[in-house]
């Protein structure tokens, strides 16, 4: 029934389908008061609470523009997208070194896979849905010519080295909060929040070519400018430092478009089974202590 609904609504314009997400968007914001509250703290966290009332509306439009991406036809998609600086890409790819492009929830982050796979063979991390009425939306739909997917597991690490290593690309969501062991705290907008050390630890592994990329969305559902920005990470760091260099990249990006960033997304839970970032400083200082 979903996935009928999906494509029944794929056939609206662009803007019309915006136009509803506005609407959508505030609806959720004023019926739910957890949705409510986690927007409200991280947009004034971060400093951008003079773009809240924009922020409410770009939520819904991330929701609704989703069977327009997913389902539409590739090309009318392709067709609302401008790329900006793909000669950065282009650089990258003759090296043949490998690319990690690094997105966060930042406009439309499912369009920026579709519109690269365009031009270069992509595999990109997905988080698979828990339940199965949502697998044909959040797999099928999403896996498209030269678009891969990769679960976020063992497995699906293993593969996107394997893409690597042939200097191939692949795509991350480095904002995405990870599981247990699998992320360090590091500061996101001055506060601490679990971030994936994956990123870095693939460009160790493969000596990888990391490019930040993000879809920024043009008002009244007139498309998308795709942007691409060369990132240089300084090697020998911790990896703690790591992290904190990703989020300060991806903090820059943010500033480009606050009111477009996912901010009702729980990017400072604390996932289960890790020690909140208060017991691990008071851990490290008493390991110094002795």
């Amino acid at each position: 029934m979903l996935v009928l609904l999906f494509r029944l609504l794929s056939y609206l314009p662009l803007p019309i389908l915006h136009a509803m997400g506005s609407a959508f968007g505030w609806a959720v914001y004023l019926a739910s008061p957890t949705y409510r509250r986690r927007l409200q703290e991280n947009i004034h966290q971060a400093g951008f609470g003079d773009h809240l009332s924009a922020a409410i509306a770009e939520s819904g439009k991330n929701v609704l523009e989703l069977p327009f991406v997913w389902c539409a036809a590739p090309e009318r998609v392709l067709k609302t997208v401008q790329i900006k600086n793909w000669d950065i890409v282009q650089q990258a790819h003759a090296d043949k070194r490998g690319i990690i492009f690094l997105t966060p929830h930042l406009g439309c982050f499912e369009i920026s896979a579709q519109a690269a796979a365009a031009q270069i063979p992509l595999t990109v991390l997905y988080r698979p849905p828990r339940q199965a009425a949502l697998k044909p939306l959040i797999e099928d739909a999403r896996a498209r010519h030269n678009l891969a997917l990769a679960p976020a597991n063992l497995s699906g690490v293993r593969t996107l080295f394997k893409v690597l290593k042939r200097s191939g690309a692949i795509g991350l969501l480095p904002d995405q909060v990870p599981q247990n062991g699998e992320g360090v705290w590091a500061d996101f907008f001055g506060k601490p929040a679990y971030t994936m050390t994956l990123p870095a630890k693939l460009r160790e592994m493969s000596g990888a070519t990391m490019i930040l990329a993000f879809a920024e969305r043009l008002p009244r559902g007139k498309g998308y400018i795709l942007h691409f920005q060369s990132f240089n990470m300084a090697d020998g760091l911790t990896p703690e430092q790591q992290v904190r260099a990703i989020n300060a990249a991806m903090e820059q990006l943010i500033r480009m478009c606050p009111a477009q960033y996912f901010w009702s997304y729980n990017h400072y839970k604390i996932p289960a089974g890790v020690a909140p970032p208060d017991e691990m400083l008071a851990a490290d200082a008493g390991k110094v202590a002795q």
